[in-house]
């Protein structure tokens, strides 16, 4: 019924628990969800799970904002998109909330690994799954530059203005929604939520981080985007089975490998 289009369960809080996680997704008829790669270091633990799992597929990235890490070239992103079931290239873009005492002016390493990943998205023609924080303006005109919307791609996580928002839009991108929207402070992204064509709305927890009302404060889990999808409901005046019909097509539709037969062959 519902899709997670974002989540880290390679990361050690939930790896481990990937059994049980499945039994709450089932439970909460959550069908599928997206595992986001932060690093190449971490691709092959994120590629495992979703070969490994019918209900799972997998990005291929750097986060803006992981250092000290193996920086990608073009070649490196084109090689692991061509693999099973990855099906995006991401996440990535740019995030200047933490600069640790640099200037905007030195994070051009961050600004040149967000056009490498563009340019192999071109390449593969997969879309994008872009991170911004604090960094708005430069994510777009750099899309832009870039031409991503060639490819398209979400915003996720959103959390920016409703400008930027449309910006995206007319780029072809979509807007991926958290459970920040449940947040008591977040009126303003539910007034975006609000005004954001709903063909054009994803769904993610962004597990295991930023857990929805009523489990703000503990770990997060691909369960939990039901309840991204109950506030979306509300805020759009439709049923929650709308939302989940309409946000799982939008995914199927971006993510277009996931419709594609010679991309399953994950064990069942």
């Amino acid at each position: 019924m519902f899709v997670d289009s974002h989540c880290h369960l390679s990361f050690p809080e939930l790896h481990g628990r990937i059994d049980e996680l499945q039994r709450e997704m089932r439970q909460a008829r959550v069908d599928r969800a997206l595992c986001i790669c932060t690093t190449l270091e971490e691709f092959d633990t994120v590629h495992a799970l979703a070969m490994g799992h019918a209900n799972l597929w997998a990005s291929a990235g750097v986060h803006p904002d992981s250092e000290g890490v193996r920086e990608p070239t073009v070649a490196d992103l084109v090689a692991l998109a061509a693999l099973e079931r990855v099906v995006a290239i991401g996440e990535t873009g740019l995030d200047y909330y933490r600069l640790a005492g640099r200037s905007i002016a030195q994070m051009e390493w961050q600004r040149e690994r967000f056009r490498v990943h563009i340019r192999a998205a071109r390449q593969t023609g997969l879309p994008l799954v872009v991170h911004t924080r604090s960094a708005a303006e430069d994510t777009l005109r750099i899309l832009q530059e870039e031409g991503a919307g060639q490819v398209g791609g979400v915003f996720h996580c959103f959390t920016e203005t409703q400008q930027v928002a449309d910006a995206a839009l007319e780029m072809g991108f979509h807007i991926s929604f958290s459970g920040i929207l449940t947040f008591k402070n977040a009126e303003d992204l539910r007034e975006v939520a609000r005004r954001v064509p709903l063909e054009r709305c994803l769904i993610e927890t962004d597990s295991p981080y930023l857990a929805p009302v009523p489990y703000r404060g503990k770990l997060n889990q691909p369960a939990y985007v039901a309840q991204v999808a109950g506030q979306l409901a509300l805020l759009k005046n439709v049923s929650v089975e709308t939302i989940a019909e309409i946000t799982s097509r939008n995914f199927d539709r971006l993510f277009r490998r996931c419709l594609d037969g010679s991309k399953q062959h994950a064990k069942q």
